[in-house]
C-alpha cells in the first residue's frame, strides 16, 4: 500500500520520466527507476503491534542509532533532567510512516524550525527542524520527536492535541530521510541496542513492567 502523501511525488516522477523518454530513452529509464524508488519510499505496509500494557514499540523503521541519557527538548515539558532516549535513524530506503510507541492521549504537539544537518549526528536533536509530541500513557509520559534530516524538507503530522491514539497507530511522516527520538520516563530500561534494525509498530523498545531482566547483543 502507498500512503496518500506520496501520490503527488510519484505522479511528478512518472511525468518527468515520460518527458525524459521523449528526450532520450536512457534518461527515461533512469526516471522510471526513481519513480519506483519514490513509490517504495511512501509505502505504508500493515504492521502487527503488541498491545500488552507497558510495551513501548518503535515509532519508525530504520536503525537504532543511539541509546543514551539525554536532556529532552524544552518544548516537551518533560523536565530538566536527562531521560533515557532511543533514536531510530531512517535512511531514504526505509518506510517513513511514523507510528505511536504507546497508547494514550496526545497532550502536546510543538513544532520548531531549524537546520537540516545529518540526522545521524547527536546535535541534530537540538539543531534540526523538528516536531515534538508528548503522549500520556497509563505508565507515564512519553516524548516522541520527528527530526528532519539532511535531505528531508517536510515533517507531516496527522494528529492533534487532545486526541487519543493507540499503540502502533500512524501519527505522521517525514519526507526523504530523517530520525525519530523517543524519550522514556526516568528509570526505564531500553530493550534494544545501537545498530539494531527496528520495525515501526513491531519492535519493542522498552517494557514498563520491567519483566525483562536485561539482554545482551552481538
Amino acid at each position: 500500500p502507498i500512503h496518500k502523501e506520496g501520490y503527488p511525488f510519484i505522479g511528478g516522477f512518472a511525468l518527468a520520466s515520460l518527458i525524459l523518454f521523449w528526450l532520450w530513452s536512457p534518461l527515461g529509464w533512469i526516471g522510471t527507476i526513481l519513480t519506483v524508488w519514490c513509490a517504495l519510499f511512501f509505502r505504508d505496509p500493515v504492521r502487527v503491534t503488541t498491545l500488552r500494557d507497558g510495551i513501548v514499540v518503535s515509532p519508525a523503521d530504520g536503525r537504532v542509532s543511539m541509546v543514551v541519557q539525554a536532556l529532552p527538548p524544552a518544548e516537551l515539558g518533560l523536565g530538566d533532567k536527562p531521560l533515557p532516549r532511543v533514536s531510530v535513524f531512517m535512511s531514504v530506503f526505509n518506510c517513513h510512516v511514523n507510528r505511536s510507541p504507546v497508547a494514550g492521549r496526545i497532550d502536546r504537539i510543538a513544532y520548531r524550525p531549524g537546520a537540516f544537518i545529518n540526522a545521524e549526528l547527536d546535535k541534530a536533536s537540538e539543531d534540526n527542524e523538528r516536531n515534538s509530541l508528548v503522549i500520556s500513557s497509563s505508565n507515564g509520559r512519553i516524548g516522541v520527536v520527528q527530526i528532519a534530516g539532511l535531505v528531508a524538507r517536510r515533517i507531516v503530522c496527522f494528529v492533534k492535541e487532545g486526541q487519543s491514539i493507540g499503540a502502533g497507530e500512524r501519527f505522521g511522516l517525514i519526507r526523504f530521510g530523517s530520525r525519530l527520538d523517543v524519550y522514556l520516563p526516568e528509570g526505564t530500561k531500553a530493550l534494544v541496542s545501537e545498530g539494531q534494525t527496528a520495525v515501526a509498530g513491531e519492535t519493542i523498545l522498552a517494557d514498563f513492567r520491567g519483566a525483562d531482566p536485561g539482554r545482551t547483543y552481538r
